[in-house]
């Protein structure tokens, strides 16, 4: 389960410190009982996220059977896809 003051918490260090592995690093180290992955948005399809920002989407992912998929219910995610916007020309 992840709480929505999480999400939001998560969702404003990346908009301060942008999408990168230094991020990454951080918000392993503080929400150390999450799984966090990261990848470009353009990668997933057509996939919704559950949180839309500017230059990245947030998509919770549910790992609890033995595959990991999408979910957009925070009571089953267990980590968070962190998907970057590329600006178009």
């Amino acid at each position: 389960m992840i709480e929505s003051i999480q999400i939001q918490q998560i969702a404003e260090i990346v908009r301060r410190a942008g999408l990168n592995d230094q991020t990454l690093s951080v918000l392993r180290e503080h929400f150390s009982d999450l799984h966090f992955s990261y990848c470009l948005d353009d990668e997933l399809g057509a996939d919704e996220p559950f949180l839309a920002d500017e230059d990245f989407n947030l998509y919770l992912v549910d790992g609890r059977a033995h595959c990991l998929k999408l979910t957009r219910d925070p009571e089953c995610a267990t980590g968070l896809l962190l998907a970057e916007v590329e600006a178009h020309a």
